[in-house]
């Protein structure tokens, strides 16, 4: 049988050696038959291939070039530089038909064919072009269905949860829509937004539904929490009372708490008065009771706010020697706006000035009436100094709790309320919970406010570690992760992702839902935006002490100076809070912190003053003091003198001298003096002599003439008046 030939064209820049294209021959069955493909590169010069040629048997004389043979000589002819561009595109084909080209590797069809790729079983799969995979591709798309591509086009309908309130951005991922075609849509309905405009719930579930998907409204973080309170078993125990005390300052509640829990608390407050929420559980014969000790002070209101909705029954604390005061009547304000029964402790009967009976008539503006005048008003007359008639009052906050009849689930999931939160060195952030209803137990996952975290430690009043903490009991609570708010709710979850997505989802509700951009109001627009500002940074120990100072401040008022507060947090001083005073050129105050060595040094450097204070009115009088100090002195004048000038002269050595005559009061030498002329001031300055019959004087008198020369000014005219006053500065304060 012939041997069927097959001729291929070899490049010759992708030649192969003699000694391989022998080797691939030997192993085919079929003859092969090389043709030379002219290159690209033809000699120009001389230069010539060796002649001789070594012949084999199955090597077709057709081929056009002669093999070479390694036994012949190198010609002696110089090479060219033809042949250095010849030699130098092989090189470069070889490399690039072997894929070391020095760039990455790509996909592109290899177009050259050698005779190793040709004896390849794997060159047809090898072989094929883009073109070739192109247009199996269209083929392949050809032979789907019509059907199968009207699926493939038919929009995905996707379920978009939309909470109460939800960016435009946002609303566009969650419905995978081109942020520009969902204002476009707005835009066609008439709204005016931003990419970063906040919608209500109820436009994005509108948009949701035009772009043909299904919404689905969240659950509000607030909803949850509602939830969770309401979920309680029928497991009811008898819970101990939370008891606030309140009053006055200085009339003796802190002393009242000392003798029941025997222990000196007064000491450890400066200015003998209470500045913080302080909460106590005492053992009273078979009862427990929980107290909370409230400030007295003016500037501590919400702190009475906050004790007053969170107890069952108020302590209201009154001097036998005093009476009613505002902080009392304030007090009462608020247990009666919380609806929480009131049992009054007429304090310092001990006193000789004590008039307990006068107390009673005043509490009857207030419809506080006390029993033995037919009123329903428990009032107890005691002595905290000499602990008469405690256990009595005792008594008669028990008598008020079982009439209550105190209840809640022990074994449901924890709630209470902050009652102050700080941050402590060493300890992190701390927060004064009182436990509400359930059990917190160490290893809880909670949420406070826009914070959450795991309760790492409980420590009771006693500053003892406990492991769980029941209903009513005031514990120290470590592991939140940021400074709770006072005031804040307190509940207990199931697990970290639940306590760590309701807090996100409250701090994005707080960020979204707060109040709209309005226009200004009429006041505002016409307000006097001359007024100085007081910039003021406050650092306090504890978040109600904070929140107490930054509410007293805002009190304070004045039409040419007004404080504004730009930074109120806890912990101690750093180095930012120097900077930001520096930058801001602000009041730095520090309250019952003090600042970090780095703090310290940097406002030495810097000249900023810390000004660190441990009693509330005294930071406002400092305060003040500091709005004073931007407040224009009050400047009174007075005339002292008048003087009509009548005659001009021209003294040699002196100048223009205004010969004038006073008609009121006196000229002195040296005072201020204005020039009128046609009712107009046109000079301001002092007079620099007077002159006398040619001689100098220190004053004239009325009616008398004289000589006046004035400091800097000699353009004198007839019949100006030459006025002497004097000043009086008065500095002014808020």
């Amino acid at each position: 049988m012939e041997n069927k030939k097959t001729k291929l064209t070899l490049s010759g820049i992708a030649k192969k050696s003699i000694e391989n294209i022998e080797l691939a021959k030997t192993q085919s069955k079929n003859s092969v038959v090389i043709e030379k493909k002219p290159s690209k590169f033809a000699p120009r010069s001389n230069f010539t291939r060796p002649a001789s040629v070594r012949s084999k048997p199955a090597v077709s004389t057709t081929s056009s070039f002669p093999p070479r043979t390694t036994s012949a000589p190198k010609p002696a002819s110089p090479i060219t530089n033809d042949y250095e561009k010849r030699k130098l595109a092989e090189q470069r084909a070889t490399r690039r038909l072997k894929g070391d080209t020095g760039k990455p590797e790509t996909k592109k069809r290899e177009l050259k064919l050698t005779v190793s790729r040709a004896l390849s079983d794997e060159i047809e799969a090898r072989s094929r072009s883009m073109a070739s995979l192109k247009r199996a591709k269209l083929k392949e798309n050809r032979e789907l269905t019509k059907e199968e591509i009207q699926e493939s086009l038919k929009p995905v309908k996707r379920d978009v949860n939309i909470p109460e309130a939800i960016t435009v951005r946002e609303l566009s991922n969650r419905m995978a829509e081109q942020s520009n075609n969902v204002i476009k849509h707005l835009f066609g309905m008439g709204v005016t937004v931003t990419i970063n405009q906040t919608l209500a719930a109820d436009t994005a579930e509108y948009l949701v539904k035009e772009f043909g998907h299904n919404p689905i409204r969240e659950t509000k973080a607030e909803e949850i929490i509602q939830k969770i309170k309401e979920s309680r078993s029928e497991n009811l125990k008898n819970r101990p009372p939370i008891v606030t005390v309140m009053g006055h300052v200085d009339h003796g509640k802190t002393s009242v708490l000392d003798v029941l829990r025997s222990a000196n608390v007064v000491s450890g407050e400066f200015g003998g008065i209470t500045q913080h929420i302080g909460a106590y559980q005492i053992q009273h014969e078979s009862n427990k009771l929980t107290f909370i000790d409230t400030p007295g002070h003016a500037a501590f209101t919400e702190m009475r706010a906050r004790g007053s909705k969170l107890t069952d029954v108020v302590v209201l604390v009154v001097a036998a020697d005093d009476g009613v005061k505002p902080q009392t009547i304030e007090s009462i304000k608020h247990a009666k706006a919380a609806n929480v029964p009131i049992v009054v402790a007429i304090n310092k009967c001990d006193l000789p000035e004590a008039d307990p009976q006068k107390i009673k008539n005043q509490l009857l503006e207030y419809e506080l009436i006390a029993e033995d005048l037919s009123g329903d008003t428990l009032m107890v007359e005691i002595s905290a100094k000499n602990k008469k008639n405690l256990d009595k009052l005792v008594e008669s906050i028990v008598l008020q709790a079982e009439i209550l009849d105190l209840k809640t689930d022990f074994e449901s999931k924890a709630t209470g309320i902050v009652l102050e939160s700080k941050i402590d060195i060493g300890r992190g952030a701390v927060a004064t919970v009182v436990v509400t209803s359930g059990t917190i137990k160490k290893g809880d996952f909670f949420v406070s406010g826009l914070k959450w975290g795991k309760v790492r430690a409980l420590i009771n009043d006693k500053g003892e570690n406990v492991n769980e903490a029941p209903p009513s009991m005031p514990v120290e609570i470590l592991g939140i992760n940021g400074a709770a708010k006072s005031g804040d709710d307190f509940i207990v979850l199931d697990s970290e992702k639940e306590a760590k997505t309701l807090s996100q989802n409250r701090a994005e509700e707080s960020k979204t839902g707060g109040s709209p951009l309005t226009f200004a109001t009429q006041d505002s627009a016409f307000a006097d935006k001359s007024a100085a500002e007081l910039n003021i940074i406050v650092k306090s120990d504890v978040h109600g002490s904070a929140e107490a100072i930054k509410s007293a401040i805002n009190q304070i008022t004045h039409d040419e100076v007004k404080p504004k507060i730009i930074l109120s947090d806890i912990g101690m001083v750093t180095e930012t809070d120097v900077t930001l005073a520096k930058a801001s050129n602000a009041a730095l105050i520090a309250f019952n912190v003090k600042p970090s060595k780095e703090a310290k040094k940097l406002a030495e450097n810097e000249k900023i003053v810390i000004s660190s204070y441990n009693i509330i009115y005294e930071v406002l009088d400092y305060i003040k003091l500091r709005m004073s100090g931007l407040l224009a002195p009050d400047v009174q004048e007075k005339i002292i003198g008048t003087a009509q000038i009548l005659e001009i002269f021209k003294v040699s050595g002196t100048g223009k001298v205004a010969g004038s005559k006073v008609t009121e009061g006196e000229i002195t030498s040296g005072a201020s003096a204005r020039v009128v002329r046609d009712g107009a001031i046109i000079y301001t300055g002092k007079i620099s002599t007077i002159f006398r019959e040619k001689d100098q004087a220190k004053q004239v008198s009325n009616g008398q003439e004289c000589g006046i020369t004035l400091k800097d000014f000699i353009d004198f005219q007839k019949n100006d008046t030459i006025e002497a006053y004097s000043t009086t500065t008065t500095d002014r304060t808020v």
